[in-house]
């Protein structure tokens, strides 16, 4: 189990560092995470009331900007400090390139900070993909995990209310997924999954102990500005979902020589969004999933989806997940 979820730390820390999982490629290694103020806040899988406050807490959380954070990496420590909003990103040159299979997947490497005399270290992963031809991006919020994004009030509710073992995830998605994380791969090996949503990064902690719960691919998770202010709480995943675009963009630009298949649903601006990618980036999309959220289907994403395939980019609109696999059988996917 996650440690953020279910330790407390004996002595209370003046700052706290929180490292998310990494990637690289052939040449470039990139590391991101944020520095908080304070210990870190503990999500409570006890009373409704206990989980409620540690959610409302999870959005009070102050970071610390211009903090010294390091990279121990290669038997050198690569500094660097943190931004305004506390978030670090460490993007660094490969010496020596990738040889083959036995150097990636999953890989450990330590970060620290130095903040007012003390260190506080975190061991995080970083992902090297295995050699294949597939990569998957997928959306959170009411494409694997159930939010209710179009009711603002039942999704805070949920949110608020119902801890990570008691929230529900669409029949057979983990089916399906697992099925396309080994598409193509032997020996054990994995294809690389990405989680992107416009969730903040406040609920980071919540996203990976529920993905694992439930056995999903293990993915970097790439979220959304971090929130410091409970106001911010009865907006959390709402707004402009234009750092999408731009995370996914940033993640086909990386590994340009892989064909990418995106998950999404018709809640919110999936759709667009990748329209969007399939333009910029006509060679290195395969498919197109989008989950359907409501009773009908959208004209609105039925027109996009057709635009698309007219780009010669496979797509599925489903309302179970069960129709998508047969899809990725159909195209060859799985």
């Amino acid at each position: 189990m996650n440690s953020d979820l279910h330790s407390k730390t004996k002595t209370k820390l003046k700052a706290d560092l929180k490292v998310y999982r990494g990637y690289a490629s052939d040449k470039l290694l990139v590391i991101f995470g944020h520095v908080f103020k304070k210990s870190p806040v503990p999500l409570s899988e006890k009373t409704k009331f206990k989980h409620a406050y540690s959610v409302l807490r999870t959005f009070r959380r102050k970071t610390i900007s211009n903090a010294d954070v390091y990279l121990h990496y290669n038997n050198k420590k690569i500094h660097t400090k943190t931004l305004k909003d506390g978030y670090f990103r460490f993007s660094i040159p490969l010496q020596t390139t990738f040889q083959d299979n036995a150097e990636s997947g999953w890989k450990k490497m330590e970060v620290e900070l130095n903040h007012e005399g003390k260190s506080v270290k975190r061991t995080t992963e970083i992902l090297r993909p295995y050699d294949g031809k597939l990569a998957f991006i997928s959306d959170i919020d009411d494409t694997f995990l159930i939010s209710h994004t179009n009711n603002l009030f039942k999704k805070l509710y949920v949110l608020l209310w119902r801890n990570v073992n008691d929230r529900k995830i669409f029949e057979d998605v983990t089916v399906h997924y697992q099925q396309l994380s080994k598409a193509g791969q032997e020996n054990g090996e994995t294809n690389a999954f990405f989680y992107v949503s416009s969730s903040e990064w406040n609920l980071y902690n919540f996203i990976e102990h529920f993905t694992k719960i439930h056995r999903l691919p293990k993915a970097v998770i790439k979220l959304k500005t971090i929130k410091t202010s409970l106001s911010d709480f009865l907006f959390t995943g709402r707004g402009s979902h234009n750092h999408k675009f731009q995370k996914i963009k940033e993640i086909i630009e990386f590994y340009p020589h892989l064909k990418f298949v995106l998950l999404g649903d018709d809640s919110q601006a999936d759709p667009t969004i990748y329209e969007q990618i399939c333009k910029t980036f006509p060679q290195n999309i395969k498919a197109i999933y989008i989950r359907q959220t409501q009773k009908k289907q959208k004209n609105s994403t039925q027109k996009i989806l057709q635009n698309l395939e007219s780009l010669n980019v496979k797509t599925c609109y489903f309302l179970k997940s069960e129709q998508a696999m047969l899809h990725s059988r159909e195209i060859g996917i799985v």
